[in-house]
């Protein structure tokens, strides 16, 4: 049976990390992560390869030179240019398994022309803005030192790179509303196993 890679992808505080956890708890689906790479500092609570393998931007562009980089996005923040990015380490044999990332809508457009249309599924997470809103400003007051600014930058930003004119280019038409996280949870469990039963 051929592997799937199914990308969890919404905007900012839109709870995919959370949604993320649960779908590779479950052992009916038998995901297997794949842990992206990033230029910008740690975060309170976060662990080197964990969360991210953290590089420094000397580091990325060794790797994109070494055609390395399955895809990639470039944020000018409030702190600087941060680069994200999804590496052809050897993590992803879709031989062996299926996979589940997170990302955002250009990362899955770019993981689906390396890989293929018909071996990367997207999993889009939909929460109304004012919750979200409300989310990002409760995550970040528990930060050390809260970023507010990046806070406004990021909301501002992901109505732009979640346009409905991008999303219908990049064919997304499911939808998984996360009002409560443990139902948006099971019906992107089902769907998932849908397509795997159907592989």
């Amino acid at each position: 049976m051929a592997g799937k890679i199914f990308c969890l992808i919404g905007k900012s505080a839109s709870g995919k990390d959370t949604i993320y956890q649960k779908l590779l708890q479950d052992p009916a689906l038998a995901l297997r992560s794949v842990v992206p790479y990033t230029t910008r500092p740690m975060r309170s609570g976060e662990a080197e390869g964990r969360e991210y393998h953290f590089r420094t931007e000397s580091d990325f562009r060794q790797a994109l030179a070494a055609g390395k980089i399955i895809e990639s996005r470039r944020y000018d923040t409030v702190y600087g240019p941060w680069t994200y990015y999804t590496e052809d380490d050897g993590q992803i044999d879709l031989a062996v398994s299926s996979y589940l990332l997170v990302g955002v809508l250009q990362s899955f457009v770019s993981i689906r022309q390396y890989f293929g249309r018909g071996k990367v599924v997207p999993l889009y997470v939909c929460v109304e803005d004012g919750e979200r809103l409300q989310r990002a400003l409760d995550r970040e007051r528990t930060q050390e030192h809260p970023g507010y600014r990046e806070l406004c930058r990021r909301f501002l930003a992901d109505a732009e790179d979640f346009s409905e004119e991008k999303l219908r280019e990049a064919g997304i038409t499911r939808r998984f509303e996360n009002r409560d996280s443990d139902v948006c949870t099971r019906e992107i469990r089902d769907y998932i196993r849908e397509i795997l039963e159907r592989a």
